[in-house]
């Protein structure tokens, strides 16, 4: 069994600030990557960032410039520090990993998603 523990979200006024966290925990072998994903009311789950065990990041074009993605790994943790936040940053935020639970056999895994509300 593998869970991922979501907290963080919440309502916030443009242009303020939010931090997610997500923690992964169970029987892990290796975590390659880390990230976050939204899905809007009517909108397709969209790609956030992610960061590779190697530590890189990537970033969706609406979001550089105010998000920070990172990685903890000892901690089996990922955070995503959202600054200067939009109205249409509005959506469900979904953790998710990459992971092995058996040497060399990888899949992805889901949180539970967390509702980040941003108000004008």
């Amino acid at each position: 069994q593998v869970q991922l523990v979501e907290s963080g979200g919440g309502l916030v006024q443009a242009g303020g600030s939010l931090r997610l966290s997500c923690a992964a925990s169970g029987s892990i072998v290796t975590i390659n990557r880390m990230g976050w994903y939204r899905q809007a009311p009517g909108e397709q789950r969209e790609l956030v960032a992610i960061v590779t065990s190697g530590g890189s990041p990537t970033y969706a074009d609406s979001v550089k410039g105010r998000f920070t993605i990172s990685r903890e790994i000892g901690k089996n943790t990922v955070y995503l520090e959202m600054n200067s936040l939009k109205p249409e940053d509005t959506a469900v935020y979904y953790c998710n990993v990459y992971l092995s639970r058996r040497v060399g056999v990888f899949a992805d895994y889901w949180g539970q998603g967390t509702q980040v509300t941003v108000s004008a």
